[in-house]
């Protein structure tokens, strides 16, 4: 008998007799929402990460955005972003841009993690993935407590993209390299 074929039985002999109606699977993982302030620890999780974020108005949001960009000569904002971003040039394509400005479909407090799900705002996943700087910026009422929260209002047919700080990895020495996968800079902007 090889090692598969006794764990299986192992596996079987433990489950032999159980009925699955009277064994119930504790599922209270679902109904966990973060203590506190969600807004306050999806603020600390994105710092967490090594992203900037900033907290200001509607009205301070074009201004906060400008300077989130740094010096990015070419940004792109995608078809559908809520407020006109004055002062920022336009890239003509992708491949010449510096920076992106998106919205996004929701955050997570408890991974200070933004999900989105290429709406209005938030353009094509490529986007996010090839300027050197990533703006984001969603509202107070678009972060949730936790995954199951989250998954609970995404449409499952629309694409997504889950992003918890810019994008990294480690080398084999575990020095840590930004920028590789993605943009090496991400600022995310909460509005009330």
């Amino acid at each position: 008998m090889s090692a598969r074929d006794e764990i299986l039985a192992a596996v079987r002999g433990a489950l032999h007799g159980a009925d699955k109606a009277e064994t119930p699977v504790p599922r209270g993982y679902r109904s966990v929402v973060a203590a506190g302030d969600v807004i306050d620890l999806f603020a600390r999780r994105v710092v967490d990460y090594r992203a900037g974020l900033t907290r200001c108005s509607r009205e301070e949001l074009p201004a906060v955005i400008r300077e989130a960009l740094g010096p990015a000569r070419k940004v792109l904002v995608p078809e559908g972003f809520p407020v006109p971003v004055e002062g920022v040039p336009d890239a003509a394509d992708l491949g010449s841009c510096d920076a992106v400005v998106t919205t996004a479909a929701l955050g997570i407090a408890t991974t200070g993690t933004i999900v989105l799900d290429h709406g209005p705002g938030q353009g094509r996943r490529a986007l996010t993935l090839v300027p050197d700087r990533h703006v984001c910026v969603l509202s107070e009422d678009q972060i949730v407590s936790g995954v199951p929260q989250a998954i609970a209002r995404l449409d499952p047919a629309r694409p997504q993209t889950w992003i918890s700080g810019p994008s990294a990895t480690s080398d084999i020495e575990l020095d840590r390299v930004e920028g590789v996968h993605g943009p090496r800079t991400l600022h995310v902007i909460v509005t009330p």
